[in-house]
């Protein structure tokens, strides 16, 4: 088969033609119809705090159809289409009971979308309805990841929020807020290619200049009573911090590897609420498909560009660069 893969840390993405996999006793084999470029993936290929290894194939956010299956899968026939959940565990444990594989001992993200197929345990796939579109099934991910942050936010109806970033886990948390009642929904960025974006998703203003925490408090009439950082970048957690109200909520969801400083006294002398949200329950993924198959047009609007797998490498460059781009999927098998 075909794949995309990690070859060294700040160095393109190479093609190569690597065996098809075969499946372990409870795994399914996955012919890949679509998979998402996440911001994540980025971060792999040029920190060296995710231990990337030479020959890696990225890629969490897919879907697509079960083509072989290992002699132990139960429920999955050949032929049914799938959204994968890319979170390997032991599915024993109560962490993996509760819905939450997250945090189960045994983690690991499953990779391995950025090819014609995949391997993965049974248990990790959603079967999808027969009209759900594959596109669909790969934006399940990331839309359960916003949803995650939301949710541990303890957002109320009424709430003014605002949300750090234009990116497609900022826009999807946008989305969730205005979902769940929020009365604005604020997305600010540094750029303005995502405004369109974002009001179609359901923010209600999009800020990208001036000074970003009287701009914010403008444009919300007053401190946010919830902050979403949805960047990742050294000083944001503090910028957010200074745009909340007394007793307010910052959300962390920006993923950085990088040390970053903060004014203690500043945030204390709030009593604000400062947390971190890292990956999604298996409800959250489900309630993520639940959205998109009752015909919602909004968190489809994050899907900016389809690419082939051939086209990946130089996607994945210019993707690290400033871009127009919102969430670029792969179609591993499109035709050069």
């Amino acid at each position: 088969m075909k794949v995309a893969a990690f070859e060294a840390l700040h160095q393109p993405l190479v093609i190569r033609t690597v065996p098809d996999p075969t499946p372990g006793e409870e795994d399914v084999i996955v012919s890949v119809k679509r998979c998402g470029i996440c911001g994540s993936d980025l971060h792999m290929s040029e920190e060296p705090a995710y231990g990337s290894r030479p020959g890696e194939v990225f890629g969490h956010e897919f879907a697509g159809e079960v083509i072989a299956r290992g002699p132990k899968v139960q429920d999955l026939r050949i032929g049914d289409p799938v959204s994968v959940v890319p979170l390997r565990s032991c599915g024993r444990c109560p962490s993996c009971l509760a819905g939450e594989p997250a945090w189960c001992s045994e983690m690991s993200l499953q990779g391995g979308g950025y090819a014609q197929y995949a391997a993965v345990n049974e248990r990790q796939c959603v079967r999808l309805p027969r009209s759900f579109s594959f596109a669909d099934g790969a934006l399940a991910e990331p839309l359960a990841v916003a949803l995650h942050g939301v949710q541990l936010s303890g957002l109320r109806s009424a709430d003014k929020v605002l949300v750090i970033g234009a990116g497609p886990i900022g826009l999807a948390t946008a989305f969730w807020a205005r979902r769940f009642g929020a009365s604005r929904v604020v997305v600010q960025d540094i750029v303005d290619a995502q405004r369109e974006r974002a009001l179609r998703v359901g923010a209600t203003d999009f800020i990208c200049s001036g000074d970003p925490v009287e701009a914010a408090r403008s444009a919300l009439k007053g401190l946010a009573d919830i902050v979403f950082e949805c960047v990742g970048l050294p000083g944001l957690i503090m910028q957010a911090g200074l745009q909340a109200r007394v007793k307010g909520t910052v959300v962390i969801l920006g993923l950085c590897a990088r040390p970053d400083t903060i004014n203690p006294f500043a945030l204390l002398s709030k009593e604000l609420r400062l947390l971190t949200s890292a990956f999604f329950k298996r409800q959250e993924y489900e309630a993520s498909l639940d959205v998109l198959d009752r015909a919602e047009a909004e968190p489809r609007a994050l899907v900016s560009e389809v690419v082939g797998l051939d086209a990946v490498p130089a996607t994945f460059e210019a993707l690290k660069r400033p871009h127009r781009h919102c969430k670029v999927q792969i179609d591993p098998w499109t035709q050069p």
